[in-house]
């Protein structure tokens, strides 16, 4: 008979525990858990990207009601314990639910510390550790206006963030001298310091909070020193206290936790901790990685095993994109400790590790935090790096005095390495996990181990670590042949074009041994635009190759009719354009006409033969095409900016306007719509576009990546510019690395996930010799895309496709 295992608390560490338990001793517990908060167990170090709208709750859920019932499991949701009766060996709810128990888990994790200065309890006064939480900050948040966090920790940074993301004008108030003081050293906060400030983040630090403002509501913050901050919303970030008081209540031992031995049961045996609330050799851990492996102890135990859990080092990383950070150990200084730094002021890189003995101590990393699990390595092993002194700074790919290749690097890190930091994954995991379920892809190491799937920073060490473990057999792509007739990915064909210098189809069907003499729908339109992408001005478009919307320039409707859409620029149109659409109209009986989601207007109804005519009437109105058939720049949506809004805080229409007129008749694997948002209000949509805008005071915030379609998703923060030039630049050489990087058909946020958003941002924003190749092979190909496939058919070629089947093939009256 299953004996009855009750856990109190829903969180990551118990959710983490079952899972390990499950594997090693199925069946062997009939388990209940009380949860306070009335959901299923979520990613609770993934509430900063559901703050700042890059992930939503439900991508976050760890356990879905599938899996409690899989396992059996019973959930009572909202059901807040009151007591623990250890003599009836039986816990009560607030609800009045009882569940009797053989083990019990104590996981209550822990609680917001609130300052108690005067006015901490009005309306608008929140705390930072749950969805909850998150849900009260973003109904505020609604309302824009101004937020203050007090405490410039990792978690105060994060809501900082999160709350500018969401329009909100943000200042973060710090008690110290430099912010993150407990994980970084002044160098690295002063780095971190500014690339927040160039977010919009305030950061005032040496601010000793005074009191709390407002009459029924929050108003503003006073500092000790008189200043006054006005504020909307208060958000407490400043610490942590372990939710100890049920122990305490029921008589066992506490201290400032709930005190565990190693393994990890209190001072009752039939009783044990876990996760913030549990005090181990004196020290009570708030990170992800420390309870996740006390999670593994207790698992062992639960199952009758006898594993002990010696204590953690713990290593801190930010959430906040586009920002790289990393630390770990022990960083002050000493008179028997050396420091190695190195300083990229160019690249905006700092690096410092501090040694003892030989052997690694502490590491401070900003700006490349690639070697961070091999310091990290280091420094749990007690590693003597005396051999390595003179290279170490350069990172582990550089031990020998030269670079080697990175693979090697992680073929050198043991089995117990930790990969992901979030999870708490190791290499010896993910790799038996490769062999024993034969896993091929990067999703699927993620769905059977939890590597990557969080933050997503340690996606590039899985996917070396797969390639090590699979060899030959591994295609970073799980590439499937572009069509039946080829036995090769998109990724080979585009690079033997470019290798084999093969510019015509014929030519790459022949050199690369096609199976048909003349390939199909499906290979054809994809060789076309790599042609067409790789040697602009030496390939001549092949309109045959390409889908019929593409091939008459208009999208096919349902009934065999066509319909049209001029361009207009930024989605600025004016009496004159308006009139000239309405005679066409009126002039070819075009039965419906309609606004776009794009900010045109859309002709739908058109005959096939009346194609030319409607595009030359349209042309001496001044009218384009607008491609919205187009595998290429489709829309750029606007909102009407500082001109005419109150709230704007630049030229939004002006510079989409630039951006349409400077990238239009442009090609790329997929559709691309742009959008730029005159505010964070955001009221062009800039956020689930191809590549969007935001304008800001500082400048203009580049976003990428997003989706509006049968996939819903925000976009990535590319990074910050301060000016339309610069900001013209970045988009335009984005555009071009995803052109000549991207598959056919592939949108761009595939594009992103599948190369790593990093690496965009890596070669976007911090590469500028790289950033100017892109931007000057875009302009050259824009030589020989920016004509106006309307103004070539009506000036007759092609123009055979649009002649009725009748006519085909009588003789033209002579001209």
């Amino acid at each position: 008979m299953a004996q009855k295992l009750v856990i109190i608390g829903n969180g990551m560490a118990p959710g983490r525990m079952l899972e390990e338990l499950f594997e090693r001793a199925p069946g062997l517990y009939d388990v209940t858990i009380f949860n306070a908060e009335p959901r299923v167990n979520y990613d609770r170090i993934m509430l900063s990207p559901v703050l700042s709208g890059e992930k939503t709750y439900e991508d976050i859920i760890i356990h879905g009601d599938d899996w409690y019932e899989e396992h059996g499991v019973t959930l009572h949701r909202g059901a807040k314990v009151a007591k623990i009766d250890r003599e009836a060996k039986a816990v009560t709810a607030e609800n009045g639910v009882t569940a009797s128990y053989d083990r019990l888990v104590i996981a209550t994790g822990s609680s917001p510390f609130i300052i108690p200065v005067p006015g901490h309890d009005l309306p608008g006064v929140l705390a930072y550790r749950d969805l909850d939480d998150v849900d009260r900050m973003l109904k505020i948040a609604e309302g824009q206006g101004h937020a203050v966090v007090i405490g410039g920790g990792l978690l105060g940074l994060e809501a900082a963030y999160g709350l500018k993301q969401r329009g909100m004008s943000v200042t973060v108030l710090h008690l110290m001298d430099t912010i993150m003081e407990r994980q970084l050293d002044p160098a690295a906060a002063y780095l971190l310091e500014k690339a927040l400030d160039e977010r919009g983040i305030e950061i005032i630090t040496k601010a000793n909070t005074k009191q709390i403002l407002g009459s029924g509501k929050v108003e503003g913050v006073e500092l000790e020193d008189g200043r006054i901050i006005s504020a909307d919303m208060v958000v407490m970030a400043v610490g942590i206290r372990p939710a100890a008081a049920l122990a305490k209540d029921a008589g066992l031992e506490t201290n400032r936790g709930i005190v565990v031995d190693d393994g990890m049961a209190t001072s009752d045996p039939a009783i044990f901790a876990l996760g913030e609330c549990a005090e181990h050799r004196g020290v009570c851990y708030g990170l992800v990685a420390p309870l996740y492996e006390s999670a593994g102890v207790l698992a062992d135990r639960l199952a009758g095993g006898a594993a002990e859990y010696k204590g953690s080092h713990v290593n801190t990383k930010l959430k906040v994109t586009g920002i790289k950070l990393f630390s770990a150990g022990d960083f002050a200084e000493g008179p028997d400790r050396e420091e190695v730094v190195l300083r990229d002021a160019t690249r905006g890189v700092y690096k410092r590790v501090i040694l003892q003995d030989n052997r690694v101590i502490g590491a401070v990393l900003y700006g490349d935090t690639a070697d961070g699990a091999w310091y990290f390595d280091m420094l749990k092993r007690g590693t003597d790096v005396s051999e390595m002194r003179e290279t170490l700074i350069y990172g582990q790919a550089y031990q020998g005095g030269a670079a080697a290749d990175p693979a090697a690097a992680v073929a050198a890190l043991p089995d117990d390495a930790e990969i992901c930091g979030c999870n708490g994954i190791c290499k010896g995991k993910i790799v038996t996990a490769i062999k024993d379920k034969g896993l091929t892809s990067l999703d699927d190491v993620r769905a059977h181990t939890k590597a990557s799937a969080s933050c997503g920073t340690c996606t590039g060490l899985v996917e070396q670590l797969m390639a090590l473990t699979l060899g030959d057999a591994y295609n970073p792509a799980a590439v499937q042949p572009v069509c039946g007739c080829t036995d090769l990915g998109h990724d080979d064909v585009r690079r033997l074009i470019r290798a084999k210098g093969l510019k015509t189809i014929p030519a790459v069907m022949q050199e690369l041994e096609w199976k048909t003499s003349c390939g199909c729908a499906k290979c054809r339109p994809a060789l076309n635009y790599y042609l067409v992408c790789d040697w602009p001005g030496e390939y001549a478009d092949d309109y045959q190759s390409r889908f019929i919307n593409e091939r008459v320039h208009a999208n096919i409707q349902k009934n065999g009719t066509y319909s049209v859409v001029p361009r207009m620029w930024g989605g600025v149109t004016s009496s004159k354009e308006l009139r000239a659409i309405a005679d066409v109209v009126d002039k070819y009986e075009i039965p419906t006409v309609k606004c776009t989601g794009g900010q045109r207007i859309d002709m739908l109804g058109v005959k096939k033969e009346d194609l030319p005519a409607v595009w030359a009437d349209l042309g001496k109105a001044g009218f384009v095409s607008g491609q919205a058939y187009a595998k290429g720049l489709r829309t750029v949506k606007t909102c009407v900016g500082s001109d005419w809004c109150r709230f704007g805080t630049q030229d939004s229409t002006g510079l989409g306007i630039r951006l349409e007129k400077f990238m239009w008749g442009s090609w790329t694997p997929a559709k691309l719509k742009l959008a730029v948002s005159g505010c964070p209000r955001n009221c062009a949509e800039a956020t689930c576009k191809d590549i969007g805008v935001i304008c800001v005071d500082s400048g203009f915030e580049i976003h990428f990546a997003g989706a509006a379609g049968l996939e819903i998703r925000g976009t990535e923060v590319l990074g910050m510019v301060k000016t339309e030039d610069e900001a013209l630049e970045h988009i335009v050489a984005l555009t071009q690395m995803y052109r000549e990087q991207g598959r056919y058909l592939e949108r761009i946020y595939k594009w992103a996930k599948r190369i790593g958003y990093d690496e965009v941002r890596a070669q976007i924003m911090d590469d500028a010799d790289k950033r100017k190749a892109y931007f000057d092979r875009f302009v050259e190909s824009q030589k020989y895309a920016q004509v106006d496939p309307w103004s070539e058919r009506v000036s007759g070629k092609d123009k055979h496709e649009f002649k009725p089947m009748a006519v085909v093939g009588q003789t033209e009256p002579a001209e």
